[in-house]
């Protein structure tokens, strides 16, 4: 209630030098504008209400932090962190792991901040230039039809049943499609046991939503899958490998469009979303992981865990993350009280692991054809009959080593090398 309601975060002028009220929302969206003033004022904007409520931030925030201490502490768990990965028998050299292995790749990533700054032409790059893609979208307008067509296109390499089966869910009317009066925004996939998957998105004819629609069919056939196998109490799965599920198909259906475009604007926007998705969900999330087991450990050494201590952990990271070349600006250190995944200790790290597994699997399918293909759809059979680390072994990676994570820098690295060829 106190960031979604009590806070106001003021008013900007916008491309047209037009005076809009700004929300959280409106602010992320203005974030992206090509204008740089405009996205100065909205970075400012978006921030100074966090700023002026850092106490009681604060407050709340160490609340968590000890009340996770507290129940790790009851259960007799040597950490906090121990605690929650214990329900899906992770080990806490998986996210160790993680985490190092990025922070001993932070070189890729600085190298790709240095070419946005010289794209966007600027002197210094601050974090509010991160936003806008260096690349203008060139997919305008893509019907519902082409979405499909374009999703069936690059989920081919996983076989016929599992293609006939998209198929089915298509014309039986699974997917709600369009935006509508009273129909809530985003998208997600939902089912029970006994029933087919639903999806439920606002399809706008853009590429985004093409995306959406290929993540939210990964969710849906790693359920419809996991329900068609197992009986009732192991038919769910847990958030570590339902990730990986929708990340796969994203991973194939972005390897199709770059493989299938020779234009050279459309392959430098693509090449620049694959960099972005890895930047944002493997680099920034892992960032977040690291910040969670700093703050984490340090209540439970019965450290300092004041509002500035937080602000000053959180630059600390920023700078060690993105490198000297970009500007931490004073704002910016109260980023991690808009992040409501840190409410939910250690959650953020999943999405990391799983578009890491996801992009190894992608490969395997890819360069292995058949064989891969039936280990993963086996995986997918598998639902929850396992613990994820098993799991994803039976498909063909394994967590608990540093390669997965590495692959995913690999293609980093690559992707970077393709763009600055072209640039």
């Amino acid at each position: 209630m106190l960031t979604n309601a009590d806070m106001k975060f003021g008013s900007i002028k916008n491309e047209k030098g037009e005076e809009v009220e700004i929300s959280e929302e409106r602010a992320v969206s203005y974030l992206r504008s090509r204008d740089r003033s405009v996205r100065k004022a909205a970075f400012e904007s978006l921030y100074k209400p966090y700023s002026e409520m850092k106490n009681t931030l604060g407050a709340t925030f160490d609340g968590m932090l000890k009340t996770s201490k507290f129940y790790a502490d009851v259960r007799k768990y040597p950490s906090p962190l121990a605690a929650a990965l214990d329900s899906d028998n992770i080990p806490i050299s998986v996210y160790d792991r993680l985490v190092d292995t990025l922070e001993s790749n932070l070189t890729p990533l600085h190298r790709y901040l240095e070419v946005r700054k010289r794209v966007l032409r600027v002197k210094e790059l601050h974090m509010y230039d991160l936003y806008p893609p260096l690349v203008e979208d060139p997919f305008k307008e893509i019907s519902w039809t082409n979405a499909k067509d374009m999703m069936f296109r690059a989920l081919e390499p996983l076989g016929d049943e599992y293609l006939s089966i998209v198929k089915e869910g298509l014309e039986g009317r699974w997917v709600d499609v369009f935006p509508n009066k009273g129909k809530r925004s985003g998208a997600y996939s939902w089912g029970s046991y006994g029933t087919h998957p639903y999806i439920m998105m606002n399809y706008t004819n853009n590429l985004n939503d093409v995306s959406t629609l290929v993540h939210e069919m990964g969710h849906s056939m790693h359920s419809f899958y996991s329900k068609k196998k197992q009986p009732y109490p192991t038919s769910d799965y847990c958030i570590f490998t339902a990730e990986v599920a929708s990340t796969t198909n994203e991973v194939l259906f972005l390897n199709d469009l770059i493989s299938e475009t020779s234009a050279k604007k459309k392959r430098l926007y693509l090449l620049n979303r694959r960099l972005e998705n890895i930047r944002t969900t493997v680099y920034r999330q892992t960032m977040f992981a690291s910040f969670e087991r700093d703050v984490h450990r340090l209540t439970a050494e019965g450290g300092d865990t004041t509002p500035d201590s937080l602000q000053n952990l959180w630059y600390d990271l920023n700078r060690k993350y993105y490198g000297p070349d970009v500007v931490i600006d004073e704002p910016l250190k109260m980023e991690w009280a808009r992040i409501p995944h840190f409410y939910s200790p250690f959650y953020v790290y999943q999405y990391a692991t799983g578009f890491s597994a996801a992009t190894a699997l992608a490969a395997q399918i890819l360069e292995n054809g058949v064989s891969s293909r039936e280990r993963y759809l086996n995986f997918l059979s598998m639902g929850g009959s396992d613990h994820p680390i098993n799991l994803l072994k039976s498909a063909g990676v394994d967590m608990s080593d540093p390669k997965p994570v590495e692959k995913v820098v690999s293609v980093f690295t690559n992707t970077l090398e393709e763009m600055e060829k072209l640039l």
